[in-house]
């Protein structure tokens, strides 16, 4: 079996890690939400190779990742990615700039929902804080953008 068909899985895993990853608690504040983005791309590039379903499980392997209540990040990642496919057609005419907004906004949805959910759980209050990857995600979503596109468009995925 080639890459190619294993580059998708590929990218999810290396979000994975990367959402993950030790970091120091200042630049963690500031970290991507790398799942998401990656998700956002292939939903934009192969809607139908990934959609909800597959937000669903990477969002519980997320969940298993970090430790959080079983379901509120699947659940945060399929309303956000079903927002997203049910308006590919139109995101993919808009400049990589403009799609980062919507991305932005798409990330800004996620992490609140994440958040009511953990305060329906366990009772946590919000924080300005819990914002801060959304901003770090627009600024990063052109680079991941163009570099996923690489990749996609050299082993001719479709």
């Amino acid at each position: 079996m080639s890459l190619r068909n294993y580059s998708i899985a590929l990218s999810i895993i290396a979000a994975l890690v990367l959402q993950i990853m030790p970091m120091p608690a200042i630049v963690d504040l500031y970290r991507p939400d790398w799942v998401m983005l990656v998700l956002s791309y292939w939903v934009l590039a192969l809607p139908n190779r990934v959609n909800v379903g597959v937000a669903f499980f990477t969002g519980l392997i997320l969940d298993i990742l970090l430790g959080t209540s079983m379901g509120i990040h699947s659940f945060a990642l399929c309303l956000s990615i079903y927002v997203l496919a049910a308006n590919y057609q139109r995101l993919r005419n808009y400049s990589v700039w403009q799609q980062s907004i919507i991305i932005g906004v798409l990330n800004a949805l996620y992490n609140l929902v994440v958040f009511w959910l953990q305060h329906l759980v366990t009772d946590i209050y919000f924080l300005f804080d819990y914002l801060w990857p959304v901003a770090s995600s627009i600024v990063m979503w052109p680079w991941l953008f163009w570099l996923l596109r690489k990749v996609r468009r050299q082993l001719r995925l479709h």
